[in-house]
């Protein structure tokens, strides 16, 4: 550690782990410390609030820092140097165009492969409108079923009941063919007869 550089003050190299406030950065300082009784070195981690003025550490970074007097409460340490830079995109992840990474296809490849896709489905509906499948078919109900209950009632009747016309001709095909023209002849020529009778 480089002490006589800053005048005596101490001096301390870590890494920076939060960079969120304005002209401060914590640097975790870490160090080895052997234990008094049992001689094993341990790890130390102490983290310190430095003053940053330009805000030019950023996250990641390793850092010199200083101590120096007390900028704030608990701010008792200023930067000094960055020593190494963290690799960092230069692009900031929301301004990263996700089609150069690959990982989205371009709108246009979308609207292409979603075109043929539509004209297949327009396509195949006016072919499934035009074939009526044969179960649709059987599951037509009669015309008696789909009559409202007036028209409903009028078939029923007719159906029922035969027309008086219908009914004349019925009973004129069962009955014997007896001539019209005799029937009156004979009702006829028994007064005739009753005459003659009564006459002689």
């Amino acid at each position: 550690m480089a002490q006589g550089s800053f005048g005596g003050r101490k001096v301390r190299e870590g890494t920076v782990v939060s960079d969120k406030m304005d002209k401060t950065v914590v640097v975790a300082v870490e160090t080895r410390v052997r234990h008094p009784l049992y001689k094993k070195i341990g790890r130390r981690l102490r983290r310190h609030l430095a003053h940053d003025e330009t805000n030019d550490a950023k996250l990641g970074d390793v850092v010199r820092i200083v101590e120096s007097r007390p900028y704030s409460r608990h701010k008792r340490w200023r930067l000094a140097e960055v020593l190494v830079r963290a690799e960092r995109p230069e692009v900031a992840a929301r301004d990263v165009d996700l089609e150069l990474l690959g990982e989205v296809k371009p709108q246009k490849e979308e609207e292409e492969a979603a075109a043929p896709a539509e004209a297949v489905a327009e396509e195949a509906a006016p072919e499934s409108e035009t074939e009526v499948p044969a179960e649709a078919a059987e599951e037509v109900p009669p015309v008696e079923q789909v009559l409202t209950e007036p028209e409903a009632t009028e078939a029923q009747e007719a159906a029922v009941a035969p027309e008086p016309e219908a009914e004349v001709e019925a009973q004129a095909e069962e009955a014997p063919e007896a001539k019209p023209e005799e029937a009156p002849e004979a009702a006829i020529e028994e007064p005739e007869g009753e005459e003659k009778e009564r006459s002689s």
